[in-house]
């Protein structure tokens, strides 16, 4: 509504492009009741549908030497769907104003009156696309959609290689990268986790058939950036059993314990540099630990013993031993 008002007091320039994402089928309703729509429409925007869209590369990619000024969450090179992008990210109010100016724009330079909005009393909500199981039915599944894999309970003890050494801020993005040839698959995990790290290093995936499955070693912040869940599950469908770091982002920790990875830290963080590509190593006793309050374990290498932090609650423990959470919930059940 705020981009809107704006371009109702100065349309934008011919020579930008002017994109609106709505958040939401209940948000394209309400802008459209209360107006705004009309307002975008009438201002040449193109009006997306509400999707995570442009934001992972699945639409309105900019050409090929084109500044592109985006209010969203994420810019990491090329996941706008064009390799040598250029994209700035900004407030909603500054990506209007570059739209009017055709050009990098502080909107207060407009020199327009500030749009005011008042949050509604109540959004356009509609459930009738909310259908309601009736009784045992069919799940028809198209080429391109595979039944989920769900992973098996953590053995006792990992006997595995280190597949990739990674460094520094690791994001979700490197280890399965968005844009429109990938994210389609979502619903193929065998097909979808050909793409694992595809951009960090492309021989990856290779290596994890021909071990069946091993360890991932990194550094600090790794799996920062976008919850993107399958950056969990493809890893887990190629036999990851445990990633190996100096400290975690938040939510991939918690998408990695979800789907039955162990998430593991180094004790003393120099040991990562003990610990070479390819280098086999052992963890064993991890039944015992997870059952216990141990926050200590030990994995062995070539060049001796290297401390871990098995950092996890009580709940994160039970659902590792499980083997994730689907099945730590259907136990419940």
């Amino acid at each position: 509504m705020r981009a809107a008002k704006m371009v109702k007091q100065m349309p934008p320039n011919k020579k930008a492009f002017f994109h609106v994402i709505p958040g939401s089928r209940q948000v394209l309703e309400t802008i459209e009741r209360d107006g705004g729509l009309s307002l975008l429409l009438r201002a040449g925007a193109r009006i997306a549908e509400p999707s995570c869209n442009a934001c992972i590369g699945m639409g309105n990619a900019p050409a090929t030497g084109i500044v592109s000024v985006r209010s969203f969450p994420r810019n990491w090179e090329g996941r706008s769907g064009t390799e040598d992008d250029q994209v700035f990210l900004a407030s909603p109010e500054t990506a209007v104003a570059c739209a009017i100016t055709g050009e990098i724009t502080d909107p207060r330079d407009l020199h327009i009156d500030y749009p005011l909005i008042d949050e509604p009393d109540e959004y356009a909500i509609d459930d009738a696309m909310v259908l309601a199981p009736q009784g045992t039915q069919e799940v028809r599944r198209g080429p391109n959609i595979k039944p989920l894999e769900i992973p098996h309970a953590l053995g006792d003890s990992i006997n595995a290689k280190v597949l990739l050494k990674a460094g520094d801020d690791i994001s979700t993005d490197h280890i399965l990268p968005a844009g429109a040839h990938i994210l389609p698959l979502r619903s193929n995990i065998p097909e979808i986790s050909r793409y694992v790290f595809h951009h960090y290093d492309h021989s990856f995936v290779e290596r994890a058939e021909e071990n069946k499955g091993g360890i991932i070693v990194g550094g600090e912040n790794y799996g920062q950036g976008s919850s993107r869940e399958h950056a969990a599950i493809a890893p887990m469908h190629l036999g990851i059993k445990a990633v190996i770091v100096k400290s975690f982002a938040r939510i991939h920790r918690a998408n990695l314990i979800n789907w039955g990875i162990l998430p593991l830290e180094f004790a003393d963080k120099g040991d990562y540099n003990e610990i070479g590509q390819m280098d086999e190593v052992t963890i064993g006793g991890l039944k015992a630990a997870l059952e216990s309050d141990s926050n200590r374990i030990v994995m062995k290498t070539k060049k001796g013993d290297i401390g871990l932090r098995l950092n996890l609650s009580r709940l994160e423990r039970n659902i590792i031993l499980k083997g994730g959470m689907l099945n730590f919930i259907k136990e419940q059940l």
